[in-house]
């Protein structure tokens, strides 16, 4: 990581083999970067590179590699001078087909790409647990919520306002007795088919099933295709002393109905206790949404630290967004902990990639119009930005969308990388937490506190009400491992009933990835 400029630096090189560095503030054309050129002479901006966005540190000859993070970002479409801005003028990505097996890959290394301030051995990498714990709910099957809510779940659409109605009344009536309840409430539920209708029954059944919830009341409507018994059924393990169900069209009021079986729900959750329990039962979710040029240097290595910590005290810690592993796969299955979990995870990867190929769609559709305004141009950058939420950690785990992660350490869930959709999974699949990292900032949240962590301190400052974390300090020389540890202070705390800033916005959803036809 090259720093040198006098002063307070101005750009920041990732790895030494990079073909380019990250202004840290807007340069005009002639501005001093603080990096010698190949011939020993100071590096001077050609032309004006906002803050974020990327400045070439060397001649780059057309059609070959650029690269960041040590990895190829893409290919330069025109030659590139030394101290010339980079982006989609003249950066394009090179992704292009299905992967090979895993064996025949090109070798890589074992570790994440290097990120700035964290060059020591993965063992150092993560604060350290000691003896740190959190007070959560012990499920009757073994899992640990970091809530006790009541949800109020709809099976479809047609009643999405009516749980909304019923949940508003259960919170009035819960005096602080549970910590919440909850309506969640989509579209869906009737008029799919086949394997699109199991996966939106799984991923409710998941939900019903989920640990920060105290209690669930299922309403459905009675004609919907997916029909409550089936739902029901679909439940592992189910507690007849947590679970209310009926159908609307077979209640003289179906109001009422929800009042009642919230009031008696609420009564056997308001006689859970939170108790002290190792960083080992912990789950979370790993989540970036409007990311910016910044985010891969600051948030994403932050969260990793923690990823790394909480993994290595046996925790669980899961990664989405599969569209947004394009360009960086290589990186996570070197460190899969076998040949198998190599192999399901490139098939996962390959299944992601199939559907685009189908579809006639490009690999690179994405970045967003935000992450490019922020100055990612290539999927490839992108990726290898967003997989450091990882952190260092073994790959141990694949799991299915509406799947439930069971197994400890690193896993990877099938999800797209829309966030609502992918927060829900995340929610699904047993998460309790989700750390979500933004430089764009929005206020979303899922069914479980979302945590979300700032790239940089300027959208911290102005978006307080959205943030919990502002990561941006990084860039300013502060001690990443220091600012970790209280990363990782606060997650503990929202895990013990802190609530996190979408939940004193009351900004919770459900969103679910729709893949079949509509009759």
């Amino acid at each position: 990581m090259d720093m040198t400029a006098p002063g307070k630096p101005c750009v920041l090189r990732v790895d030494p083999r990079d073909d380019v560095a990250v202004a840290l503030v807007d340069l005009e054309a002639g501005a001093t970067l603080g990096i010698d050129g190949t011939d020993g002479a100071p590096l001077r901006a050609q032309e004006r590179v906002a803050r974020g966005h990327k400045i070439a540190l060397v001649e780059c000859p057309v059609g070959l590699p650029v690269r960041k993070y040590g990895w190829p970002i893409g290919r330069a479409t025109q030659p590139i001078a030394a101290g010339a801005w980079v982006h989609e003028h003249n950066l394009a990505s090179a992704l292009d087909g299905l992967l090979p097996a895993p064996g025949a890959w090109p070798e890589t290394r074992a570790t994440a790409p290097p990120e700035a301030g964290r060059d020591g051995p993965a063992s150092a990498a993560g604060p350290g647990i000691g003896a740190a714990r959190f007070e959560g709910y012990v499920r009757a099957d073994g899992r640990v919520g970091t809530r006790n809510e009541i949800w109020v779940i709809a099976t479809v659409g047609c009643v999405a306002r009516t749980v909304e109605r019923i949940a508003r009344e259960g919170q009035r009536r819960a005096a602080a007795r549970v910590d919440g309840v909850h309506a969640f409430s989509h579209p869906l539920g009737c008029s799919q088919l086949g394997g699109d209708l199991a996966a939106t029954r799984s991923l409710l059944a998941a939900l019903a099933s989920h640990p920060n919830a105290g209690g669930v009341l299922l309403v459905g409507l009675g004609c919907e295709s997916n029909q409550l018994a089936a739902l029901l059924a679909a439940l592992p393990g189910l507690d007849r002393r947590r679970v209310r169900a009926f159908n609307a069209q077979q209640q003289a009021d179906e109001y009422e109905a929800g009042f009642d079986a919230v009031e008696e729900l609420i009564a056997v959750a308001a006689t859970d206790r939170r108790e002290s329990r190792p960083v080992a039962d912990l789950r979370i979710g790993l989540k970036c949404g409007g990311s910016d040029g910044f985010s891969g240097l600051t948030a994403n290595p932050l969260l990793g630290r923690v990823t790394d910590a909480i993994s290595a005290a046996g925790g669980s810690a899961l990664l989405t967004e599969v569209p947004e592993i394009f360009g960086a796969e290589a990186v996570l299955a070197a460190r899969a902990a076998d040949a198998a979990t190599a192999a399901a995870f490139t098939r996962l990867v390959n299944e992601f990639r199939s559907d685009f190929i189908a579809q006639g769609q490009p690999l690179d559709a994405n970045p967003s119009p935000g992450n490019r305004a922020g100055g990612i141009t290539t999927l490839e950058e992108k990726s290898l930005g967003a997989i450091q939420k990882a952190g260092r950690a073994t790959l141990t785990h694949v799991v299915p969308y509406a799947g439930s992660a069971s197994e400890r350490g690193l896993g990877v869930l099938a999800a797209p990388g829309n966030d609502a959709v992918s927060t829900s999974a995340l929610a699904a699949a047993g998460c309790t937490l989700v750390l979500f990292t933004t430089g764009r900032g929005t206020p979303l949240g899922c069914p479980v506190p979302t945590l979300k962590i700032a790239s940089n301190s300027t959208l911290a400052r102005a978006k307080p009400a959205w943030i919990d974390f502002d990561a941006g300090p990084i860039l300013d020389g502060e001690d990443a491992a220091a600012l970790a540890a209280h990363l990782l202070e606060l997650v503990l705390a929202t895990a013990s009933g802190r609530p996190a800033r979408n939940e004193l916005n009351d900004e919770r959803s459900l969103a679910i990835w729709k893949r079949g036809v509509t009759l």
